[in-house]
């Protein structure tokens, strides 16, 4: 099987000059948990996602201590609202994943399947020359135990 047989289209991307503030609206009117990302010629340039937009634990400069950060701020005193608003303007390519990992839609399944458990991911865009026509999702895999009317049991 390849994964033009399960790949979901029309892929809805983002451009990478979208603003932080931006992006969720898109994600929430088509339910979206991760989007493309996608350059001026159209070619896929990254990926963001739901956990893009929590606060990640990270070490503190020259210390073994770890501390909550958003969007490359430390969670202080100010609180996240303050955080929340200062990010609305800024472009999603400074948060978004750089290291996209894709697939092509004449990929067999078996290869989205191992990039999923070997590299822990949740969706996979699918490409065509750089630019994203499709994205599979670990949902999309039950597409692959659902025969077709008329095929043998």
């Amino acid at each position: 099987m390849k994964v033009s047989q399960i790949m979901r289209q029309p892929i809805i991307s983002l451009r990478e000059e979208d603003s932080l503030e931006d992006a969720p609206r898109v994600m929430l009117e088509h339910n979206l948990r991760g989007i493309t990302v996608v350059n001026k010629h159209g070619k896929i340039c990254g990926f963001l996602s739901v956990s893009d937009y929590s606060a990640k634990d990270k070490v503190l400069p020259f210390s073994r201590f770890h501390a909550p950060q958003l969007f490359g701020k430390w969670i202080g005193k100010e609180g996240i609202e303050k955080i929340y608003e200062e990010a609305r303007t800024t472009p999603v390519r400074d948060i978004m994943s750089t290291n996209v990992i894709s697939v092509t839609e004449d990929d067999p399944v078996e290869k989205v399947i191992e990039l999923m458990v070997r590299r822990n991911l949740n969706r996979i865009p699918v490409v065509r020359d750089g630019v994203p026509i499709g994205i599979v999702a670990r949902y999309d895999l039950l597409r692959i135990m659902v025969r077709e009317e008329g095929e043998p049991k």
